[in-house]
């Protein structure tokens, strides 16, 4: 009797009702800094409430659709790994650069586009890199990105960045409880409810929220039922060399920081990224992007926020993320549901954010301890490494004085972690030098080397 193939875990379709709360999840974890780049971009141009709407559904459309093409994949797009995609930070600087003195929004459509496209030709290029990336370099990005998110938690649980009570007691108070719930959940609570404690402690959190007055539900009366983001709605791309110039820089730094994201999951979930996974993975990115500067948006990446959510959860079906792409795109299309969400307040996704990145963090800790640290150099890999990487998480304004592009990349404590590990691993485990015992954390270059 013919026996059926065991599907893996990131292949299996887990039954409606968890899809949906799964999804759900994974959208709240990321709504937050989904909504930001378009918020920061639009309103250092001025520009109207309307036109600032406009672009955070237009931004909600695409993040679906490009988790979509992560997640379910066509042809050669898409690295089929529960990866949530939105608007990368690294662009931000950039854009409102170019935004505000190089020709508006029309130029930074242009400018994106350009690097979408250019991001589709050079990802077969960034799948040959793979070897590059041994535990390592992947333990140590991987422990970047969790602590480099921490700080974002921190402002969440603190009231929001720039908010008028930001740091208030009673901020920190509704985080930690948010924080107690989320962890006693997954403890004491059944498999199902220990699976969602990230949506149950926002939903607690939330309900807690509401009649202490830390929200204000006033915008939702003001969104329209129905929005459709239409092509070139800001007007025909214009492109600028410049402006060009300066999208490409932040498309190679969104290509390093997706790697190292894809790394990550791909260890989570028990299905490691092969050079051929990460260029149809990079190629999604860049089909995504382009969509982007199509329909009225910004670069786009996986975002890191929602890998700490697949360690921390263990659920490793990407159809769930492939359900919360469907509700992004929901959200996109009915402005008065994002509203919705969009009035979660900060110290309630602040509490959820500190256990989410800190399972990151975790995580590159839980590679690194595979990795040989005797009678080898790999210790002062990781070390100089993490050290570079949080500079700019530390002290935001190091760089202030250094040209734009170095800026670009090295603002980004992830990009400029995960340089600095690449380099520092060729430098010790791949260049010849000093007879030495080969690392056990470094990539084999032939076949000899100790694997």
């Amino acid at each position: 009797m013919a026996t059926t193939a065991p599907v893996h875990p990131v292949d299996e379709v887990p039954p409606v009702r968890q899809l949906a709360a799964f999804g759900l999840q994974h959208v709240l974890a990321m709504y937050a800094g989904a909504v930001a780049v378009p918020l920061i971009v639009g309103g250092a141009m001025k520009l109207s409430p309307a036109d600032l709407a406009y672009l955070i559904t237009a931004d909600l459309l695409v993040c679906g659709i490009a988790t979509l093409i992560q997640c379910v994949g066509f042809w050669r797009f898409g690295v089929r790994l529960p990866i949530m995609q939105g608007c990368t930070f690294a662009a931000v600087s950039p854009m409102v650069l170019i935004g505000t003195t190089g020709g508006g929004l029309p130029a930074i459509y242009g400018s994106v586009i350009v690097a979408g496209l250019a991001i589709v030709l050079l990802a077969p290029v960034f799948g040959r890199l793979l070897r590059f990336f041994p535990p390592l370099v992947t333990g140590t990005v991987i422990l970047i990105i969790g602590v480099s998110l921490l700080p974002v938690a921190g402002n969440w649980a603190a009231g929001g960045a720039g908010a008028k009570d930001f740091g208030e007691p009673k901020n920190l108070a509704l985080a930690g409880f948010v924080l107690a719930v989320v962890v006693g959940v997954q403890r004491f609570a059944p498999a199902f409810l220990s699976r969602i404690a990230v949506l149950v402690g926002i939903a607690v959190g939330l309900a807690v929220a509401v009649p202490f007055g830390f929200t204000d539900f006033g915008g939702v009366g003001d969104a329209d039922w129905v929005g459709i983001s239409t092509p070139f709605h800001f007007g025909a791309p214009s492109f600028h060399a410049s402006a060009i110039v300066s999208m490409l820089v932040v498309a190679l730094v969104t290509m390093t920081e997706t790697t190292g994201d894809f790394i990550a999951v791909g260890e989570m979930t028990d299905r490691p990224i092969e050079p051929r996974t990460l260029a149809d993975g990079l190629r999604a990115d860049g089909l995504s992007t382009v969509l982007g500067g199509v329909f009225n948006t910004f670069p786009y990446t996986a975002f890191a926020q929602n890998v700490g959510l697949v360690g921390m959860t263990r659920v490793r079906s990407r159809w769930v993320v492939a359900a919360a792409g469907g509700i992004l795109v929901v959200l996109g299309l009915l402005p008065k549901l994002g509203a919705v969400v969009a009035a979660i307040p900060a110290p309630v996704l602040g509490g959820a954010g500190l256990v989410m990145f800190g399972t990151v963090a975790a995580s590159g800790l839980r590679t690194l301890a595979a990795v040989d640290f005797k009678g080898n150099n790999n210790l002062t890999v990781v070390a100089v490494s993490v050290a570079i990487g949080m500079l700019p998480v530390g002290v935001p304004g190091i760089y202030a004085q250094f040209p734009d592009w170095f800026q670009t990349v090295m603002n980004s404590g992830i990009s400029a972690g995960c340089l600095t590990a690449i380099a520092l691993n060729l430098l010790f485990n791949h260049l010849p030098g000093r007879e030495s015992q080969p690392a056990a954390g470094a990539e084999p270059e032939a076949a000899s080397a100790p694997a």
